[in-house]
């Protein structure tokens, strides 16, 4: 017996596979340099499409380009699933091998940890999709209506391949409104009752999948705390510590550790965090990180060690001067507290940023400081948020570890 949900199913692919949307050269070039979005301003025809359905692209000659989820309301209109040429161009995409397959590279990449980001959107070929796993429990975001309309086969993939505990939508990312999608957070399947345990390069901590940062903690982070505890030393400050994650690692390399954060609840996690692990020798502070900087530069304090992990100061290119001053500013106050041979482990999440810039900004705040800086390392987000050469959008985090000379 058919039901309705079996009927709508076979109307929508009967649309679907009718839906034809065409692009101009423009937009074809840019596809063919490798970027897998195609711009509203560069799409010439729509056809049948509607919210979230999957499309043949068509170039402007009437040649298939490949399917993509289609957006009615994203200048983002449409995000690339297949190409022409590939084996399966033409038939729907298999998200459950997409995501058997993100595994199989997190199996070569991540070590020590049972938390990791599991999909990395365009650069697991799952554009708008993130999945961050933590032990036995998945936090899942999906950031286009393509994608959103996608999850109950999401969830499926995930329970079949993975039996978790519990998955979690985390759907309260920004770019959702602009894709006229509810920001919301949900247990979707499964149960959970309060923080997931974790472990993590040897630390036990909880991650809450419901109420924490981003999707629980940071995760992309993780290869950049080993990094900076091995040049860490003496008295450190942590800026912007949120639940710990450098603060505790630094902790095995520091004589103390001050970690400064804004947010209350961030540091009752934080406190917890060194709680579990024995950790007694780091000093957890609510207070502005810009503050705390300036207080101890009146009180002519200083460190061997200082992190920065601000949030995002850019949003957007608009963004990007005034993202420049905040980060010069912070800089220049925390190098005013390092003396010799004092380590300053900076970072920027901010996209728009470039490490070429971030380096400009901070060579700026070292010549303000009147110190001089070696570059010890130049990192960028852990390895399960794999970077595609194409796409740019995908390298976001940089993590820069210098030396007072």
């Amino acid at each position: 017996m058919q039901t309705t949900y079996d009927r709508q199913a076979q109307d929508q692919q009967k649309r679907e596979r009718q839906a034809a949307v065409r692009v101009s050269a423009k937009g074809v070039a840019r596809f063919r340099s490798g970027h897998p979005w195609i711009f509203r301003s560069d799409v010439t025809g729509t056809g049948e499409a509607q919210a979230g359905d999957t499309v043949r692209v068509l170039d402007h000659r009437g040649q298939l380009l490949g399917q993509a989820h289609y957006s009615a309301a994203s200048q983002i209109t449409l995000r690339m699933l297949t190409r022409a040429g590939d084996p399966q161009a033409g038939e729907a995409i298999d998200i459950g091998a997409r995501i058997a397959a993100a595994q199989r590279l997190r199996e070569q990449v991540v070590a020590d940890s049972t938390a990791y980001r599991l999909v990395h959107t365009e650069a697991d070929f799952l554009p708008a999709l993130i999945i961050d796993r933590y032990a036995d429990t998945f936090a899942v975001q999906t950031l286009d209506q393509g994608m959103d309309r996608a999850m109950p086969e999401i969830a499926a993939a995930l329970e079949q391949q993975f039996g978790p505990r519990a998955i979690v939508a985390r759907n309260d990312a920004a770019v959702r409104t602009l894709e006229e999608l509810p920001r919301e957070i949900g247990v979707v399947a499964g149960s959970l009752a309060g923080p997931v345990p974790i472990g993590m390069n040897g630390l036990r901590l909880e991650a809450d999948l419901l109420h924490g940062q981003k999707t629980g903690v940071y995760l992309d982070q993780r290869e950049n705390y080993l990094a900076a505890a091995r040049y860490a030393r003496g008295r450190a400050l942590d800026c912007f510590t949120s639940t710990g994650g450098f603060a505790l690692h630094l902790a095995r390399t520091c004589e103390l550790v001050e970690a400064v954060d804004s947010s209350a609840a961030a540091l009752a996690t934080a406190r917890r965090n060194a709680d579990a692990n024995g950790i007694a020798n780091v000093q957890f502070r609510e207070y502005d990180a810009f503050d705390a900087l300036a207080g101890h530069a009146a009180a002519r304090r200083s460190f061997d060690t200082i992190v920065l992990d601000p949030p995002a100061f850019a949003k957007s290119r608009k963004q990007l001067d005034g993202a420049a001053r905040g980060y010069k500013d912070i800089n220049v106050r925390a190098l005013r507290l390092l003396g010799p041979g004092g380590i300053l482990v900076t970072n920027s999440c901010s996209h728009h940023m470039s490490e070429a810039m971030l380096l400009e900004v901070v060579a700026e705040a070292a010549l303000d400081a009147g110190k001089t800086l070696r570059v010890l390392e130049r990192r960028t987000q852990a390895q399960d948020h794999p970077i595609l050469l194409t796409v740019p959008e995908t390298l976001y985090l940089k993590c820069i570890i210098l030396q007072v000379a």
